[in-house]
């Protein structure tokens, strides 16, 4: 029966073929793997799923055991996302964060707090280092970069150089437990 409903409900799903993954090789050396609990697109259940954030994607798998022949149950392109932040009140669940693009938000739960932080900062940092081209030195250590900005903390700004004649300010704030990505204006 599940395997009817995802072939019948596949056409309105995040998921794709392997062939779409724009060359991702999702089964070596990820950026961050681990189990998270992710709520349901259109049935609102809960599953355990093993998820792997690599290269602006963010995938998961129904096992641990991923592979070359394995095929992604979704995954959301991390580039699309704009804000990353707890959602323990929200969900009234603990360790809970949520993920948003400009039509969805995903609902997911860690294990712990420290690895629901640690997922929020590492999709953060994918956020901001996959909505353009960022060259190695222009990625920092977030953790010791950190400025002062209105109620906010910069966690990482970084200039756009992908259209010299419009070129934009980017930066990721952390406000409480909330990171956003944000264009600025350049003076």
């Amino acid at each position: 029966m599940a395997s009817l409903w995802r072939v019948a409900t596949s056409a309105f799903t995040s998921e794709k073929p392997a062939a779409d993954y724009d060359g991702v090789e999702f089964w070596t050396d990820p950026e961050r793997t681990g189990w998270l609990t992710k709520q349901g697109e259109y049935i609102k259940t809960w599953r355990r799923r093993w998820f792997v954030l690599k290269q602006g994607k963010l995938f998961w798998f129904k096992d641990s055991f991923v592979t070359l022949t394995s095929r992604p149950r979704g995954v959301i392109p991390v580039a699309a996302c704009l804000t990353v932040k707890g959602a323990d009140d929200i969900l009234n669940k603990q360790h809970a964060f949520e993920l948003s693009t400009r039509d969805d938000t995903m609902y997911f739960i860690a294990d712990s707090e420290k690895e629901k932080e640690d997922w929020i900062n590492s999709i953060g940092r994918s956020i901001v280092q996959n909505s353009r081209s960022v060259t190695d030195s222009e990625i920092i250590d977030y953790d010791s970069q950190r400025l002062r900005f209105h109620d906010s903390e910069v966690i990482l700004s970084v200039l756009s150089s992908n259209f010299p004649c419009a070129q934009q300010r980017r930066a990721l704030f952390w406000s409480k437990d909330t990171m956003y990505h944000q264009k600025l204006k350049v003076m």
